[in-house]
Parts: C-alpha cells; structure tokens; sequence
C-alpha cells in the first residue's frame, strides 16, 4: 500500500505523522472486520453535510489540500505502535496490518473553493473497508473545521465587496487551528494573514506592524510613532486608538507626514470614528492615506461598514470561530461495499433524522440560459440526465489508486482554489449575495 508524496508541504519526518489524530473505535472496527474477513472488501465512503448551518444558502469546500498533505504523512510509526500495544487497544494481527499501512485507493471531491449545498457528496473514497474507515476521522476533521472558516469567511468577502479582508484571529484559536483558518480565509479572498507559519507553509501574503502595547510601551505617542516610523517608513500603518483617537491621527501625520500609509482604529463606533478619522485626514493633506478597521468584525459589521469611508477590514475571532458556525457538520458514510460474492451493494442508514442514501452519487450543477447554476443535480449509481440543460461536473480526482495529485497541495493548491471559489461564487443567483437568513441558493435534487 502506498501513498505518494507530492508536495514539499506534504514532507515531515516520524514525528509529524498524522495517523493518530483519530479516534479509538476507528482501530477496533480494523480489529473487528481483520476478524470477521470483512476488512478487505471494495467500499465506496462519502462525505456530505445533510445541512448548512441555519440561515445560510451556500457552504464552501476547504481544507483539501491540507488534508492531502496530511494523508501523505497517515502512517503508523514505531512510537506510535508500541504505545497502541503498551495500552493493549488492538491485538498483534492488527498492529502488523497499521505497521504497513499506507493508503492505496481512490479519493475524488469537490474541488477546493468549490460551494456546495446540502447532501452535495463533496469527497468519495474508495478503497478496502480497512483503508478507508482508518481516515474518517482525520478527514473529517480537516474539512470540517476549514470548510466552516472558508464558508464564514466567504460571506465577510462579498459583504467587503471591493475592499479587501485581512486575516488575524490567530490568538483567538488554538495554534494549529489558528494556521489552518488563515489558509481557509485565504482560498476564499482574503488578502493577506498575520499568520506567519500560514505564508511560510503555503506562501501567502503575511502582514502586521504593532499593537496597543508597542505605544504604551514608549513614554509617549509621538515617541512610539515616531520610532515605528523610523523603523518601517512612513507608509507604516500607525494605531491610532490607544488614547484620543483625533490626537493620534494629528500625532500619526507629524510623524510620516503626506506618505503616511495607513491608520488603524479598533475600538468605539467604528462607522462614526472612520468619518471623523477621514475628514481629519483630509484636512491635514493626507487624502491618499488608508484607514483599516478591525475590532471584532463578523460579515454584518463589515456590511455595516461599507457606509463608511474604510478601506480594508482587519477580522480575527468571528472568523476563526466560523461567525457563528464553527463546524460544517460534514459526515462520513458508508454507500456502498462488496457482498462476499464480490458484487457491489448499496447501503444507507434509516435511523430517523441521519438517513442517508445509499449508491455512489454522481453530482452535476446545472444553468440556466443566463448562466447562472441552477440546480445541483445528484445521480445514484450512475450520470444524471440534466435534460438538455447545460452542466459543470463539480467532482475532481484527489488521489488515484494511492498517488496524491500535486496539483491541489501546496502553495499552488491554494491559488488554484482562490480561483474556483472565485469562479464558483460568481455563478450563483444574486440570492447568495445576501446576508439575511435565507434557504440554500440552489435545490439538491437526486436523479
């Protein structure tokens, strides 16, 4: 069994193996089906949410690419067994089966960026019983927590319109999460991210220049513009709100003068403040220097903003928590496996409330004759018909028969899923563009 390494990203040594980020029962079901003779028969799992979060019409596909590079490391080193056999959670069989584990199937799916909606089968794996069930976990935790982030974010994008979003909520999160949500922020069109270890491990823009405490520090205002301007040049962006807001953009100017780049406000009625802020700017000759705001945006204060004379927004904590919604509720199901005759067989949970539908499902957006999708059209067991109607096959080959496809890992995976939410969110009807609590934009219909 083998996985390919494809990415510098995806390289690390025995001590970055992702295999045991998971759960128990995911190595006993092995056990168990190793005993049963089940564990190598062909299975077909999907990954789908049977709904978007309330009042939100679209969800938005993210974490592939680091899942990917994740997949590449997902396996078992001697550390790892031998602390599984000291707490005696499988037997010896199994031990041996993890020991040469290395996945040797084939992952398909939504493509990074991609929107989706509710049941849309965003990834198909299809590999032995074995193979497959090992990953649902760590799957799913990936895609979980970045497609809330993406989808969360994607909202703060449209509501900014022209005006760019920076990312910078990563102490508002755990640390690994922290790089993870700038990476999701970044494929659906943030422009930049506080996150050093982000644009270090996917080559994003990274940017940031001081906070309260480097003012404070100083045993004044001037003495802290001044240095930092000193330091960075005077198109520095300068924060303006540690004492009087006027002040410090009286303060900020004597210290760059017209360069001046940027003024930052965090705090107060930013609406009110911005106005005040550009006026004053103006008035001192200062009407090509920028204003930033952060404090605690979430999409409906950015929204709220664009009243006002702002030109970009700084987000932290709303978007690193999903605004809200801080999982997709993404699912991993089993839709299909093989009898003990080798003969494919469709399977589904009837449980009231989490039924799924059995058979490999074959997604399709539709259009219209104005170009916008209309509908995502789900075949079980085979194509769909879209009746004439034109239409976009939404699922691309991730790994095929245990080689990573380069394409989606690494920095060059994050441009190219920029450019699919780009393409995708531009095809929706206009109803995606609001905020207000609303159904999915488009239908899922099974064919």
């Amino acid at each position: 069994m083998t996985v390919t390494q494809t990415s510098e990203a995806a390289t690390a040594g025995p001590g970055d193996s992702t295999a045991l980020r998971t759960d128990q029962y995911e190595l006993t079901m092995v056990q168990a089906a190793l005993r049963s003779g089940a564990a190598h028969r062909r299975c077909v799992f999907e990954v789908f949410a049977r709904s978007l979060p309330a009042g939100r019409r679209y969800g938005v596909v993210a974490g592939t690419g680091r899942l990917l590079e994740g997949l590449a490391r997902f396996r078992f080193t001697e550390e790892q067994l031998g602390w599984l056999d000291d707490r005696g959670i499988v037997d010896a069989p199994t031990l041996e089966f993890l020991r040469d584990y290395r996945f040797s199937g084939t992952i398909t799916g939504y493509a990074e960026g991609e929107v989706y909606l509710p049941h849309s089968p965003v990834l198909r794996v299809e590999s032995s019983f074995a193979e497959a069930t090992l990953l649902e976990t760590y799957l799913l935790s990936v895609l979980n927590h970045d497609s809330a982030v993406a989808s969360a974010a994607s909202r703060m994008t449209l509501a900014a319109g022209d005006r760019p979003c920076v990312e910078m909520g990563s102490r508002r999160t755990q640390e690994a999460s922290a790089t993870a949500a700038a990476r999701a922020a970044m494929i659906v069109g943030f422009s930049g991210t506080s996150n050093l270890e982000a644009g270090r491990r996917w080559d994003v823009a990274t940017l940031g220049t001081a906070a309260h405490a480097f003012t404070l520090l100083h045993d004044s205002e001037q003495e802290a513009f001044a240095t930092q301007v000193e330091a960075f040049g005077p198109s520095t962006s300068l924060l303006v709100d540690t004492y009087d807001v006027a002040a410090g953009v009286r303060r900020a100017v004597e210290a760059a003068g017209a360069e001046l780049g940027a003024v930052r406000l965090d705090s107060g009625d930013l609406v009110e403040q911005a106005h005040e802020v550009r006026r004053l700017l103006d008035e001192l000759g200062n009407t090509s220097t920028r204003i930033i705001v952060t404090s605690d945006l979430d999409e409906y204060a950015i929204a709220r903003l664009q009243s006002a004379p702002v030109d970009s927004y700084g987000v932290g904590t709303q978007l690193v928590t999903g605004s809200g919604a801080p999982t997709a509720s993404m699912v991993y199901k089993l839709v299909e496996r093989t009898d003990a005759d080798g003969a494919a067989v469709p399977v589904a949970k009837t449980a009231v409330g989490k039924r799924s539908v059995g058979g490999v499902k074959h997604p399709l957006r539709t259009y219209g004759a104005d170009g916008s999708a209309t509908t995502e059209l789900i075949g079980v067991g085979g194509a769909p018909d879209p009746e004439g109607r034109r239409a976009r096959e939404l699922m691309v080959p991730l790994v095929v028969d245990g080689e990573i496809r380069a394409e989606h890992t690494g920095a060059s995976g994050v441009e190219a899923a920029r450019e699919r939410h780009r393409a995708s969110v531009a095809e929706l009807p206009t109803a995606a563009h609001r905020l207000q609590d609303g159904e999915p934009v488009l239908p899922t219909v099974f064919d």
